[in-house]
């Protein structure tokens, strides 16, 4: 994986339980049962702890009680018109229907997030930096708008999935933090979804999207990057990206108490004042936050006093290196360096608000199902269903059964998803590797993760017909519309029925291009 010379982010902290109660019992009096809004949002928890937020960005519900706006923008690819995507209730989740109803039949992308504190930091497109971006002009990729969603307090949502190329800024920003000035920031991250690649990065950067030296920069980062620093274990850790360094406790390099952590969603939080930073986390579905680094700033040259310039990120680093991924549900930034009873308080409300994967039903191919594919060739295959290798990332089909090993159940186990290139075609996850989809290569399934590829979202797109044999269902490809998921020989590739290549054989092509939706194996 190539890495950009410089890098950039944050973590680790031990639960105050005294004090997260009582400011919890203070601040926080109700939260997300799944039909009403909260009476107390994050922001307004640090509100109450004079250290206001600046900073409020959200694809999945308010940040504060009272925030009734849009919470982001989409832009679908048949016509290139954009809509705002709001709330079901004030103080409540996105209402995730008027992203389906908008971007039916076609693809959108995540244009906008907007700023709900009223500072109007929204972030945008990420425009070229130092590191050029994939998109025309060099500017970074936009997230593909469907291809992380969730549930929140029991309603659908969609979070923003960053692949490599992806990302977004804001270099005019209003009230955040500059030179040593103390801030505070959070950030809800899919802990499963990660790489080693510069920088998946939430919170204060560069406005001139270079590399301006140590110190320019004080964001959140996630991943299993040992460039520059590291913790404990093998990753994924939060860590502080500070400008040429990455950042796991007071130290270059290994911090021991940085842990690796990888919840499906994690409550990742990083604070900095004048000789003075913290990095904490926790699971965001349940229990409390534990401290990684409280203490002083990093001895090396350049990080004390912090020369932070008050720009914002997301997705990447501060001079655009754009190699990283993960998903992003929420964040703030703070003015002021919050109290750990104030971000105890704030962790309350989180796990309340009740983040779920969002997988609905069983053996349906109804987006959010979980389900095996179960192939229907006689006499060779009935016994076997469509699955992931474990030693590489092909797509086979192989025997399971009850008595099979539960990796190999796991392994033939999908999440359906609406179809990431046409919403009203589908695509299939891992639902043991949360972010990783089936998609076709020179014709050949694989299990992937995107790579930020303008042609990955149609790679990974199947559209549904009847079965080609008059029984069960079959895939017919997005992109080559001739091409259905075909096993032969025991390996899935995309195939027609006739062809140059040996799996376009005609022989038993309607039987292996059928395929039974079951009960999931996992």
């Amino acid at each position: 994986m190539f890495k950009p010379p410089w890098i950039h982010s944050v973590r680790r902290a031990l639960l105050a339980a005294g004090a997260t109660a009582a400011l919890a019992a203070g601040l926080l009096t109700a939260t997300a049962a799944p039909s009403q809004a909260a009476t107390q949002g994050p922001c307004d928890i640090y509100a109450a702890g004079n250290t206001p937020c600046v900073a409020a960005h959200s694809t999945t519900r308010a940040l504060y009680a009272a925030y009734n706006g849009p919470l982001y923008q989409v832009r679908r690819a048949s016509d290139n018109t954009t809509k705002d995507i709001g709330l079901l209730a004030a103080g409540g989740v996105a209402d995730a229907a008027q992203q389906d109803s908008f971007c039916a039949n076609t693809s959108c992308v995540i244009t906008v997030i907007y700023d709900q504190s009223g500072k109007g930091n929204k972030l945008t497109q990420a425009l070229k930096g130092h590191w050029p971006g994939p998109a025309e002009n060099g500017n970074d990729n936009l997230a593909n708008a469907f291809e992380a969603p969730v549930t929140v307090g029991g309603h659908k949502a969609y979070g923003v999935y960053v692949a490599p190329g992806t990302g977004y800024r804001n270099n005019n920003t209003n009230g955040i933090a500059t030179g040593d000035q103390p801030e505070g920031m959070y950030a809800i991250f899919d802990g499963t979804h990660f790489n080693g690649g510069c920088c998946f990065d939430y919170g204060n950067a560069e406005t001139t999207g270079n590399d301006d030296g140590n110190g320019t920069m004080e964001a959140l980062y996630f991943g299993n990057s040992k460039g520059w620093g590291w913790g404990s274990g093998n990753g994924p850790w939060v860590m502080a990206d500070l400008e040429n360094g990455l950042f796991s406790g007071v130290n270059r390099g290994f911090n021991a108490n940085d842990p690796t952590v990888n919840n499906r969603f994690l409550t990742a939080m990083l604070k900095g004042g004048p000789n003075q930073w913290a990095i904490r986390g926790g699971d965001a579905q349940s229990g409390g936050l534990s401290t990684f680094y409280n203490g002083v700033r990093p001895n090396d040259t350049g990080y004390n006093p912090m020369k932070k310039q008050g720009a914002i990120i997301l997705g990447i680093g501060g001079d655009n290196s754009n190699t990283g991924q993960g998903t992003f549900y929420e964040g703030v930034m703070t003015q002021g360096y919050p109290s750990d009873a104030t971000e105890n308080a704030v962790q309350a409300n989180i796990t309340a608000a009740g983040y779920n994967s969002g997988s609905t039903s069983t053996g349906t191919l109804t987006p959010g199902s979980r389900v095996s594919l179960q192939a229907t060739t006689s006499p060779c295959c009935t016994s076997h269903y469509l699955r992931h290798n474990d030693a590489d990332t092909k797509v086979v089909i192989s025997s399971i059964n009850s008595a099979s090993p539960a990796t190999d159940k796991a392994d033939a186990t999908w999440i359906v998803r609406a179809g990431l290139a046409n919403t009203s075609c589908l695509s299939f996850e891992s639902a043991d590797k949360p972010g990783q989809f089936l998609r076709h290569s020179n014709y050949q399934l694989y299990l992937n993760t995107d790579n930020g590829g303008s042609s990955f979202a149609k790679d990974a797109t199947f559209c549904p017909t009847a079965g080609n044999s008059g029984v069960g269902t079959s895939f017919q490809s997005v992109n080559f519309p001739t091409k259905y998921i075909r096993h032969y020989s025991y390996t899935a590739y995309i195939a027609s029925n006739g062809g140059t290549n040996t799996w376009d054989s005609t022989r038993s092509w309607a039987q292996d291009t059928s395929w039974l939706t079951a009960s999931p194996w996992s």
